[in-house]
């Protein structure tokens, strides 16, 4: 008894448990885990340093003073590059020695390779300048959103741009004229728009006597804010001005001359099939956009099916607001009643983009409900810029900068506000902004422990494909809140649901263009304006408008094998954190992601 006495008056000692050793086997996974991140992102920073614009677009100031190089040898240089850097990957790493994200890198840079590979082969079928854009829009949307200026060197690199720009020109002008000696011609939707577009950039001084062009104006703005003498901003304007007078004028003249060339060359719209090897070159294009086997037949009667099943809900929501006239006929209303649209004036177009804010910012407030993780980074809606109106598409989102130095935009096109509709804004916005494209690409930059080439890449039936879910996830998130909210969701699905008839008619079954606009009309409320705009970007940009609802049906599918497989241990949160926190992947990895999340929450 006294001896226990004793014992409880010593001083309390806390006991400290020595940690268990980390078996050797786990260590030396973990260290190969680290060598290869440090290996690929390298690699990445190998290849980044290729692309002196997309350094620009990342928030960096590497190469700051120049453009891309847009000729062949340039895509021949990045190919052999990556080639190599795989041949070193698999002489280094062996699958079975990594960790599971890990061997996940290692696979999708084996994966980006192939598919590089596989693709190089139809390189010189694609045009530089279509409607979907061309250089002589770029570099302006690059110099005005990206090109920091913050110092002298900033200032002058930005006129060194500007010069640069006559090579690019250049470059781009001997690849059209290459392409057209070989009967590679952009069909003739492309030439009008582009020139316009073109054209646009040199409205304004020092052009003509107007006021500010756009690019002048975005150059005297950011030196007007540096801390230098103003004699020695004065100098910096006086060199934009004979920079834009000069060389980049000159560039300019060249692509129009170019245009004027080769445009009566053009016999009119055609699909892939036109080109050579045209066959080859579309599946090889679905295989990138879908990261499927799938073939044009087969994307081709999916859509057809959802087009029709869409069409059903359609007509549900048609009876609830009590429209008594055909499905078609509704689609008449929604285009063209007044109560559906916004003034075509400036206060209508405010009205638009302060409805879009209000979008998200109802999604932000529930999001907490729906996601374990949001993306740090601040989200924009901005109205697409005057002088690429025509031919910017309808609705995009532009990243976040690696730094953090720019948010994630959501960038709408506000060009004919007679052709925008009121039902659409909350649709587009889930798409484009929140929960869409916003919460997935600026969540995948955030992420740590994945190289950079995942962190900045990305598949696009996984990211359209989120995108799209997002959409009708905002409904069950109660963003639309009337029958007409829902309708707009509806439409902008059948929208995506079309592309998979029109992109593989266009291109495997010798749709005309008259065919394409016709079927699209037939099944939806889009206003004429976009219908022309849409089918005139699915000629130029094969494959690409299958990625959305090939993605959206399998993200789809994985969330109701886990409803089903998890019971009431099912969590919404925890299955967008595991369709999110790996970032983009292909479809068939995206389904073994989700499969390991199932296994590990069932037990």
């Amino acid at each position: 008894m006294r001896l226990a006495f004793a014992l409880l008056l010593l001083p309390t000692v806390p006991i400290v448990l020595a940690a268990a050793p980390v078996p050797v086997e786990t260590q030396r996974v973990a260290a190969q885990d680290v060598a290869l991140l440090a290996f690929l992102d390298k690699a990445y920073d190998e290849q980044l340093d290729l692309s002196p614009e997309s350094l620009t677009q990342l928030g960096l100031k590497t190469h700051y003073d120049r453009l891309d190089d847009y000729t062949d040898d340039a895509a021949v240089r990045a190919q052999a590059l990556s080639e190599r850097q795989l041949k070193a990957m698999r002489s280094r790493f062996r699958p079975d020695d990594l960790g599971e994200s890990a061997r996940v890198s290692y696979r999708l840079f084996e994966y980006e390779v192939d598919r590089g590979r596989q693709s190089l082969r139809f390189r010189k079928l694609r045009f530089p300048v279509t409607t979907n854009g061309s250089p002589a829009g770029d570099i302006p949307v690059l110099l005005i959103n990206n090109h920091k200026v913050d110092t002298l060197a900033d200032a002058q690199a930005y006129i060194a741009r500007l010069r640069d720009t006559e090579r690019v020109m250049r470059e781009v002008s001997t690849t059209m004229r290459e392409q057209a000696a070989a009967g590679i011609i952009p069909n003739k939707v492309n030439f009008a728009p582009a020139r316009a577009d073109a054209r646009a950039v040199l409205v304004g001084a020092p052009f003509d006597a107007g006021a500010d062009s756009t690019v002048m104006a975005d150059f005297r703005k950011k030196v007007t804010a540096l801390a230098v003498p103003a004699a020695t901003k004065a100098a910096l304007l006086e060199e934009a001005r004979a920079a834009l007078t000069g060389p980049f004028r000159a560039g300019y003249d060249r692509l129009f001359a170019t245009l004027d060339a080769i445009e009566p060359q053009s016999k009119g719209n055609f699909g892939a099939w036109n080109l050579p090897d045209g066959a080859a070159y579309y599946a090889d294009r679905l295989k990138t956009s879908t990261t499927t086997a799938l073939t044009a037949d087969q994307i081709h009667d999916l859509g057809l099916k959802q087009v029709a099943a869409i069409r059903q809900e359609m007509e549900a929501i048609k009876r609830e607001v009590g429209f008594t006239g055909t499905l078609e006929q509704f689609f008449d209303k929604i285009r063209t009643d007044p109560q559906f649209k916004y003034p075509n004036t400036s206060a209508g177009r405010e009205q638009y983009l302060g409805d879009a804010r209000g979008v998200i910012a109802s999604v932000m407030a529930a999001a907490p409900r729906y996601f374990r993780t949001l993306p740090k980074a601040p989200l924009e809606v901005r109205a697409v810029e005057k002088w690429r109106e025509g031919t910017a598409s309808t609705a995009f989102y532009n990243p976040p900068s690696a730094d953090g130095s720019r948010p994630g935009i959501y960038y709408v096109n506000l060009v004919d506000m007679n052709q925008t509709q009121k039902v659409q804004v909350a649709g587009i916005a889930a798409h484009e902004g929140a929960p869409g494209h916003h919460f997935q690409i600026a969540r995948q930059q955030e992420l740590t422990g994945i190289p950079k080439f995942r962190k900045f890449g990305g598949y696009g039936a996984y990211i359209e494909g989120w995108g799209l879910y997002s959409e009708r996830l905002a409904n069950e998130m109660g963003v639309y809140k009337d029958p007409y909210a829902r309708f707009g969701m509806l439409s902008l699905q059948v929208w995506r649901a079309i592309r998979l008839v029109l992109d593989t008619g266009i291109h495997a079954k010798r749709w005309n263009r008259d065919q394409a606009i016709a079927y699209f009309k037939a099944n939806s409320s889009v206003s004429d304006k976009d219908i022309a705009r849409e089918v005139d970007r699915y000629f130029n940009w094969p494959g690409q408008a299958t990625s959305y609802m090939v993605g959206q049906l399998k993200i789809a599918e994985l969330r109701a094998r886990a409803e089903r497989e998890l019971g009431s241990r099912f969590d919404i949160r925890d299955f967008h954190e595991a369709v999110l926190d790996q970032g983009a992947l292909p479809l068939d990895v995206l389904d073994e992601q989700v499969g390991r999340y199932i296994a590990a929450h069932r037990q």
